[in-house]
């Protein structure tokens, strides 16, 4: 029986990215993976109740909340997404997860600082970090060859 991987929608071409754009990621690895039925999809923002599209939105650091672009805060919305994404990991005992860079939900190196600027600092989206704590190994579409090293080994 082979690992199966938590992916982002966002990878499979799916419209669930703030800004409507679609971006599917296309490797060779992704297809096979699909080919052997590993992946279940999630997108945590809609997950968690956020429409598509909607307002950017970044990690505060002073207080670890999340805030649109025009203040509003969407912290319950992440939260409950990221949750959503712990318990499907946990019903379909998955391990690994391959997460969008950068996102506040599923960034697993790099997010944006907080101040709408365009800058990435080293950090992990809410959603990552859940994960990472529950001890699923988080991968980006940085580093699929990393995953792939891992997929089935006790």
């Amino acid at each position: 029986m082979f690992d199966k991987i938590l992916i982002s929608r966002c990878f499979l071409g799916e419209n669930v990215r703030y800004n409507s754009e679609l971006i599917p990621l296309k490797h060779p690895l992704l297809t096979l993976w699909q080919q052997q039925n590993r992946l279940i999809a999630l997108c945590p923002e809609v997950s968690g109740g956020l429409p598509t599209p909607r307002e950017p939105a970044e990690q505060q650091f002073n207080n670890n909340s999340i805030i649109t672009i025009t203040g509003t805060d969407v912290s319950a919305q992440f939260n409950l997404g990221a949750k959503h994404a712990l318990a499907l990991c946990q019903l379909h005992h998955i391990r690994f997860a391959l997460l969008k860079e950068s996102s506040p939900s599923c960034g697993s190196t790099l997010i944006y600082d907080g101040s709408f600027s365009n800058k990435k600092i080293a950090g992990q989206g809410i959603t990552s970090k859940r994960l990472t704590q529950a001890g699923v190994k988080v991968f980006s579409e940085n580093n699929l060859e990393q995953l792939a090293k891992l997929l089935d080994t006790k």
